[in-house]
């Protein structure tokens, strides 16, 4: 009688998407997904549920982002004289170049199936994806959008006269004047701005140093992934356990399986000294972890501790989420309250949501304004209640404010998108690129070179360009070195708990306005597409399946509570209908091989 019911309404339910209005309905009820901010280089920023363009006058609270920064729907990231990765649960990763502005629209889960809708407003950037069955994945940017249903890396370029789209390794489908064009390998798409007759497919030009720099990233993501998911009990790709092997180390506890210690900590090491807190009304507080570690440990699985050993993080637990590292939650931490104030203790594998946590007695740590303090003894016959979450005022935000980034005005034409790639640095960028460690480093050049042609490409990256005319960039943010993190230095900008709770924390700067505003208007953005209707449907039968008990997609999902952009219609897009089939999506289930 279940399987009947379920598949009745696995019947109905594709009978409501036959209908227009009910489409809408169906994309509303799906689930809120938390993805990853996975490195920061140099100056980067974000801002939360910015409405319409976030170029545009310059609205928006923006704040100076930080690594491992947790990033949900309508989330903008913006780069200025920086770059950024993303790292998504399902294994895909987009990668922002220098100036450019990334629009999380939609992330969204439906019984496991991550729809992921994004608006590149500004500049240029890349991205790997390698969906699994039932995952939609499009970019909008400028005047078309590409979707890719099949593994693939591309780079888009968004411009004030036009945008333009690079394969570089598999499929996608160009969505454009309400055609269809399909893309492979080596090709490229340009089209200028408000010209339909312009759309010109062609050969793509050779990788630039953006695009090398892009493949060493997804070369390390991979292997450290791959090597580390052998300490996994789930085959699903999880972000972040790729960071783990690189650095700690694995170790059984009896009970408990592989257990994971990071390098570098003494026996008086817990797992909250080192990080900073995030306030965001959606989810409440959040504990972004400092470390390059710093994902899966604070929003997944739980803590235990060994004498002898110390704290150890184990990838079951989160309240019995289930398969692979279970759900996402702000903290791996029990909030608790007395009469002498508000405390955490480290979440444990076992605990059971509103009982007393079982790590109480082993670690109970202070928590002030100004952050989580030393360890709490637990005195007999106190009463520590528990909390599902601490007030507002409990905690700090220690997040900088940050201006809301400038439009750079820039061509198609002017930035060689068409023939040769385009430039993804400016001449007075603080970093530059080391060819021997293949990553960004940070520029400690302070001579004033001048602008010529003869100018070498290394130098315009490297050094402050200065001249006799109008300096290009004047009045750009300048990090502190403290400030700056390349890929070998990705440590969050804030103390040890020790120092912010004796005071000794410095005042945060705010990241002042990057630029004086461009004259160029923005450019409006066509709608991202709508969720193809082959995906949806799929859906509802793989809900049907999940209903009658069988079996559906595990690992580390999003969180099962409501869209915070729920009430945003779903755009209609003129070429987006197209019907995707089962065959075209990825077997590798999204792991980053």
């Amino acid at each position: 009688m279940t399987s009947l019911r379920s598949l009745f309404a696995a019947i109905s339910g594709i009978a409501l998407i036959a209908t227009g209005g009910a489409a809408v309905a169906y994309a509303d009820s799906g689930h809120a997904r938390i993805v990853r901010l996975s490195l920061v280089q140099g100056d980067v920023r974000f801002a939360r549920d910015v409405k319409g363009d976030p170029l545009a006058d310059g609205h928006g609270d923006w704040e100076a982002a930080v690594l491992n920064l947790p990033i949900r729907q309508g989330y903008v990231v913006a780069t200025d004289n920086g770059r950024a990765e993303v790292e998504f649960e399902n294994g895909a990763m987009a990668f922002l170049a220098e100036n450019s502005v990334l629009e999380f629209y939609d992330l969204s889960s439906e019984d496991g199936g991550f729809t992921t809708r994004l608006i590149l407003r500004q500049g240029s950037a890349e991205f790997y994806v390698n969906p699994g069955q039932g995952d939609y994945f499009s970019v909008t940017g400028g005047d078309f959008s590409v979707q890719a249903e099949t593994k693939t890396t591309f780079r888009m370029n968004n411009f004030d006269d036009g945008s333009s789209v690079n394969v570089v390794h598999g499929h996608l489908t160009a969505l454009a004047n309400g055609k269809n064009t399909a893309l492979s390998k080596d090709q490229s798409l340009s089209l200028k701005a408000g010209d339909a007759s312009s759309l010109l497919v062609e050969r793509s030009p050779a990788n630039d140093e953006f695009d090398q720099w892009v493949s060493g990233r997804i070369d390390s993501v991979s292997t450290a992934t791959n090597a580390a998911m052998q300490y996994s009990n789930s085959y699903n790709y999880t972000s972040g356990y790729g960071d783990l092997y690189t650095y700690g180390a694995w170790l059984p506890i009896a009970g408990y399986g592989n257990c994971w210690r990071p390098y570098g900590v003494g026996l008086g090491w817990s797992p909250f000294d080192y990080g900073s807190w995030y306030y965001d009304p959606f989810f409440g507080w959040s504990f972004i972890g400092g470390q390059p570690w710093g994902w899966l440990p604070y929003h997944y699985g739980g803590w235990l501790f060994r004498p002898g050993v110390g704290w150890v993080w184990s990838p079951s637990g989160s309240f019995g989420g289930g398969g692979g590292v279970g759900r996402w939650r702000p903290v791996t931490g029990v909030w608790v309250r007395s009469t002498g104030g508000v405390g955490i203790v480290p979440s444990h594998p076992n605990d059971v949501k509103g009982k007393t946590p079982l790590n109480l007695q082993s670690g109970l740590f202070a928590v002030t304004t100004r952050g989580v303090s030393g360890r709490l003894p637990v005195e007999n016959g106190e009463r520590w209640k528990v909390e599902n979450k601490p007030a507002r005022d409990v905690l700090q935000n220690q997040l900088a404010a940050a201006s809301a980034p400038s439009r750079v005005s820039r061509t198609m034409a002017g930035s060689g998108v068409t023939g040769s790639r385009a430039a993804t640095g400016e001449r007075d960028s603080t970093i530059i690129f080391d060819r021997t460690e293949r990553r960004f480093v940070n520029s400690d050049a302070t001579q004033s070179t001048a602008r010529g042609a003869s100018e070498s490409s290394e130098s315009k990256a490297g050094a402050t360009a200065q001249g006799s005319g109008q300096v290009q960039g004047q009045g750009r943010a300048r990090i502190p070195p403290g400030q700056n993190r390349s890929a070998g230095d990705t440590t969050a900008n804030v103390p040890p708990t020790s120092d912010r709770a004796n005071g000794r924390e410095a005042q945060s700067p705010s990241v002042p306005n990057a630029r004086p505003a461009a004259p160029a208007p923005p450019r409006p953005t066509v709608a991202p597409p709508s969720v193809p209707r082959a995906v949806t449907t799929e859906r509802v039968f793989n809900e049907g399946r999940a209903n009658s008990g069988g079996g559906s997609r595990g690992g580390a999902g999003g969180a099962s509570s409501p869209s915070p952009r729920a009430s945003a219609p779903a755009p209609s897009a003129s070429s987006g209908s197209s019907a995707r089939s089962s065959s075209g999506s990825s077997s590798g289930g999204g792991r980053p091989h």
